[in-house]
C-alpha cells in the first residue's frame, strides 16, 4: 500500500483489532506511514513498542556491506523506531547476498535487530550462505499459497531448523475468484480468505497478510476457528 492517510489507518486499526506482526519493506517506499501508524496505534491502545513485532526488508541496491548497514539505519528513521524485530535480505541478488548477511549478522551482534532472515531464497542460496554464515537465518520468507506449497523448500527448511513465513497467501488476491475455494467458503458460511488462511495453519507457516481494505483484514481474523474434512484438504 502507497503511502497516505489510507496505509496509516491500515495499519493503526490492525493494531486495535489485535495484529500484532508488521511487515513493510524498503521497496514499498511507504515506511514513514507504516511508522506513523504504529505511532497512532500505540497510542490508541496503550500497548508497548516491546508488543509489536515490525519487520522490514533490505532492497536488491542496497545489498552490500557497508550499504546494508546504512540501509537499516534509513529505515529505521523513516519507522521512526530504535530497533526492529527482523530485519531480512528481500531477494537472493547473486554476489552481493552474502555482503549484505554479513552485514545483517553485525547488526544482530551488536544488538540493533532482535532476529534476521531472508526472503525468496531457494534451496540452492541457502547452501551457498550457510557455508560461511556465523548466524543462520531465523526465517526465509517465500510465496505461498494452495497454487504454490513449495514442497521441497519447506522440507530443507524444517531440516535447517529454519522457519518458513509466507507472503502473498491469497496468491494477490487471485485465488479470492478460485471456484473450489469459494464452494469451500459458502458451505462453512465463511469468507475465501478464511478459507485459504485456514489452509495455511495446517502447514508451519507464519503468515503474513497483506491488505489494503480494513475489512479484509478483519475478516481473516476468525479464520482458525475452522474445521475442514480431508477431502476438501486435497482439492
Amino acid at each position: 500500500m502507497e503511502e497516505g492517510p489510507e496505509l496509516v489507518e491500515a495499519v493503526k486499526v490492525a493494531i486495535k483489532n489485535g495484529y500484532l506482526s508488521i511487515d513493510t519493506a524498503a521497496i514499498y517506499e511507504n515506511e514513514e506511514g507504516v511508522g506513523e501508524g504504529i505511532r497512532q496505534g500505540l497510542q490508541e491502545t496503550g500497548l508497548s513498542r516491546e508488543e509489536l513485532f515490525v519487520t522490514s526488508k533490505v532492497w536488491n541496491s542496497d545489498l552490500g556491506y557497508e550499504e546494508t548497514l546504512k540501509a537499516y539505519e534509513t529505515s529505521l528513521q523513516k519507522l521512526g523506531l530504535d530497533y526492529l524485530d527482523l530485519y531480512l535480505i528481500h531477494w537472493p541478488v547473486e554476489r552481493k547476498y552474502k555482503d549484505a548477511w554479513r552485514a545483517l549478522e553485525t547488526l544482530y551482534k551488536d544488538g540493533k535487530v532482535k532476529a534476521i532472515g531472508v526472503s525468496n531464497f531457494q534451496i540452492h542460496h541457502l547452501e551457498d550462505l550457510l557455508q560461511d554464515a556465523e548466524v543462520k537465518p531465523v526465517i526465509n520468507q517465500v510465496e505461498y499459497h494452495p497454487r504454490l506449497t513449495q514442497k521441497e523448500l519447506r522440507a530443507y527448511c524444517e531440516q535447517q531448523n529454519i522457519q518458513l513465513e509466507a507472503w502473498s497467501p491469497l496468491m494477490q488476491g487471485e485465488l479470492l475468484d478460485n471456484d473450489v475455494l469459494s464452494a469451500i467458503a459458502s458451505k462453512h458460511n465463511k469468507s475465501t480468505a478464511q478459507v485459504i488462511l485456514r489452509w495455511d495453519i495446517f502447514t508451519p507457516l507464519f503468515n503474513v497478510t497483506v491488505s489494503c481494505k480494513c475489512v479484509i483484514m478483519l475478516s481473516t481474523s476468525n479464520s482458525k476457528y475452522m474445521t475442514y474434512n480431508k477431502r476438501e484438504l486435497i482439492k
